[in-house]
């Protein structure tokens, strides 16, 4: 499924430029703090990405990984501002070293999920603040030489009230003026930003259980889906400076495999043709998040038998069909596991076939993580060198492989 004429950062003149870091330790230092050495960072020239079809854009992503637990942390009562909310579930204050370090570390690609409820006027009106703050990481992974994915998150769950016939022009609402307010802020960054419509709340048990076999309620479900992407797409070309032209990120189905690649499932349509489509990958559950035994499963150590690899190339090759096949640019916005109770030997092996399975397809695998799971926020480098050095090996085979179609 290679594409001739993929934009390749390898191939683009690279540009070197000299940072001067702070707030990482350096453990090849005896963990002090870089200070004002000066560290070479790896961003190169971005490709052109306006003139770039959304095919090409994901081909170039690369790897991708998630600024998790962060911008997207909810709940209690929080009075400390901006910061509370961004350190209220571990992460250390997000600074420019840290971002820069996702790209020196081998990745091209920073999801920033975010929970924008939680700074928000009753009237929907986001806080200044907030969006000046979201906006400043931005630009930082931007200036390393990242894509970026912004989306609305979980964002404490108000997304069950579409479902529900008094709430969900109320919820439209609040929609619709969350990405207006969006497109506003963000109206000026390039193509290299792409906004995502939703997270994996795009699914309403109440009308129809995704789980179950009976269909009753499924198209109603479905069809709410559409309409928000719709809206989404409505909302952002009709918006001015670069989203004209900005690449899109449409949520599937509850972002499943299975439900998204349902004939049930419809892209919006859009005049400018540069959507992808966003699934998530945590199969099989007993590995990808049980830590503990649950009433609904086992919690499984490892991952890497016969049958656990043909369930990844058998998805891996739905979505192939599905959608790359037809034009379609698939992005996975999140796959990985916890490493509780799990072996080391097995989490490597996950993430690299889920990444390998991805790139061979020409889609882009985003890991996710939250702090200092895969990635120390402090010392700003993968917690597993092994892991990174396997994972590069992986796109550098598949750089080469496109190289050479």
């Amino acid at each position: 499924m290679k594409t001739k004429g993929r934009f390749l950062a390898a191939v683009l003149a690279a540009v070197t430029a000299v940072m001067s870091l702070t707030g990482c330790s350096n453990p090849k230092n005896g963990g002090s703090s870089i200070g004002t050495q000066q560290l070479e960072s790896q961003a190169s020239t971005p490709p052109a990405a306006a003139s770039m079809t959304t095919m090409e854009l994901v081909q170039d992503m690369g790897l991708g990984i998630n600024l998790g637990n962060t911008f997207e942390a909810v709940g209690g009562s929080l009075q400390g501002g901006v910061s509370s909310y961004e350190k209220s579930w571990g992460s250390p204050l997000i600074t420019r070293e840290l971002i820069a370090g996702y790209k020196n570390e081998g990745f091209g690609v920073l999801r920033v999920p975010v929970a924008w409820s939680n700074m928000m006027e009753e009237d929907y009106t986001i806080y200044p603040e907030y969006l000046t703050r979201v906006h400043e990481v931005v630009d930082w992974a931007l200036d390393a030489g990242l894509y970026v994915i912004l989306n609305i998150h979980w964002d404490g769950g108000w997304w069950d009230g579409f479902a529900e016939p008094a709430k969900k022009d109320a919820c439209m609402t609040k929609y619709t003026r969350i990405w207006e307010q969006l497109c506003a802020e963000f109206g000026e960054e390039d193509e290299r930003l792409m906004f995502e419509s939703l997270n994996e709340e795009g699914c309403w048990d109440s009308i129809w259980n995704h789980y179950s076999t009976d269909e009753t309620g499924k198209d109603t479900a479905y069809g709410l889906l559409y309409e928000i992407n719709t809206k989404f797409v409505e909302i952002v070309r009709g918006a001015g400076g670069h989203n004209g032209t900005r690449h899109l990120l449409i949520a599937g189905y509850c972002t499943d495999v299975d439900c998204t690649c349902d004939p049930m499932f419809e892209m919006p349509e859009d005049p400018e043709n540069r959507c992808a489509v966003s699934v998530h990958y945590y199969t099989p559950s007993t590995f990808c998040i049980l830590e503990y035994d649950a009433d609904w499963g086992k919690a499984r150590p490892s991952w890497g038998s016969p049958r656990d690899e043909l369930e990844l190339t058998k998805n891996m090759d739905k979505l192939t069909e599905r959608f790359v096949s037809q034009g379609v640019p698939v992005i996975i916005g999140e796959y990985g596991c916890p490493h509780k109770n799990k072996e080391e030997a097995s989490i490597r092996k996950f993430v690299t076939a889920v990444a390998r399975a991805a790139l061979e397809r020409d889609c882009c695998p985003v890991l996710w993580d939250t702090t200092g799971n895969f990635y120390d926020r402090n010392t700003c480098q993968m917690t597993d060198q092994t892991l990174k050095e396997q994972l590069q090996e992986i796109l550098a085979a598949d750089q080469k492989q496109d190289a050479a179609a």
